[in-house]
């Protein structure tokens, strides 16, 4: 059986993608199949699909970090015929052939069943950027953090980390201070439930290694100076999370928060992260994260856009999430 993919190839230097038919005889090996319904494009996929850095490591390879859809074959009893499932990360669009396809075969411990009442467009629509979100907020809640403590910083609010996590946060009662490039997207952030809206700017340069306390913790998918001037500004005993580079891998900061004020600062990975904490993840976004707002963080494309979608991603020019419907 054939089905449609896109697919990278590395002729010469650059990676190159197509959308093809691809022989499901070819899939990675796996003990389950599934009928992929939607992919997303993260942050990750851009830098994969771009070759911005090394994160395909053989070709040729159907790219892709993350899918959901329905098992229509299994030799795991955990997974049957029919079953709702999605993945994040693992060896997805690394060595193992990922989301941007028709059909996609898996090892079953990656799976996760989707749970009530969200379905596979809403699991992807959240998909790795907006799990990822949700595991910065358990990672904020396990560091203490609680909404009377003081405002929490989201920055690259208007990102798809960002802005799930806006919505989830002030949904659990937190005042939420959003940190954009994009001031036009006030109104957006806003409507997600942000009180307040401030230019990158004020953190995106070289700063003092401790200055005024500002928020109680933040949610950073930036890095470099911003997530230094983050520290600096974090009040006593916060909770930073840290879980992209859009700026920089660089942490170009001091010691002082954390010895003078007690920040703690949780790194965030959600390619190998256990089941356990998948599974509670994924259980806390079915409960918490308001469905409405997540819509309207939401965008669909087809595989014939992703590679146009990615580099606008890396570029910061796309707000909120990016689904990709594989049967469009």
């Amino acid at each position: 059986m054939t089905f449609r993919a896109l697919l990278a190839t590395k002729p010469h230097d650059a990676i190159s993608t197509q959308v093809v038919e691809f022989d499901e005889a070819d899939l990675s090996p796996g003990d389950v199949t599934v009928a992929v319904d939607y992919s997303t494009v993260n942050y990750k996929d851009g830098l994969a699909i771009t070759g911005r850095m090394p994160i395909i490591q053989s070709f040729p390879l159907i790219p892709g970090i993350d899918f959901s859809g329905t098992v229509i074959a299994s030799t795991n009893p955990d997974f049957a015929v029919g079953d709702p499932v999605l993945v994040n990360g693992w060896a997805l669009s690394h060595d193992h052939h990922g989301g941007y396809a028709q059909r996609a075969r898996v090892k079953s411990e990656w799976l996760v069943k989707i749970p009530q009442p969200l379905s596979t467009r809403d699991a992807m629509a959240i998909g790795t950027a907006g799990y990822t979100a949700m595991l910065s907020v358990l990672a904020l809640e396990h560091g203490g953090l609680t909404p009377d403590r003081g405002d929490v910083l989201v920055t690259g609010a208007s990102g798809g980390v960002g802005s799930v996590a806006v919505a989830l946060l002030s949904g659990l009662g937190y005042r939420v201070v959003a940190s954009t490039g994009r001031l036009e997207e006030t109104d957006y952030l806003k409507s997600l439930g942000a009180t307040e809206v401030i230019d990158r700017r004020e953190l995106s340069q070289a700063g003092a290694p401790v200055a005024n306390e500002r928020w109680a913790g933040a949610v950073d998918s930036v890095g470099s100076h911003t997530l230094a001037n983050v520290l600096a500004q974090t009040k006593y005993r916060g909770v930073v999370t840290t879980c992209g580079i859009a700026q920089g891998p660089d942490l170009p900061g001091s010691v002082l928060p954390f010895v003078l004020r007690n920040v703690t600062l949780a790194g965030i990975d959600s390619v190998n992260a256990p089941q356990k904490v998948r599974l509670e993840a994924w259980s806390r976004l079915a409960k918490d994260l308001d469905l409405n707002k997540l819509n309207s963080t939401t965008s669909t494309i087809g595989l014939a856009q992703i590679d146009d979608v990615a580099r606008l991603v890396l570029d910061g020019k796309i707000r909120g999430r990016t689904l990709v419907d594989v049967n469009a």
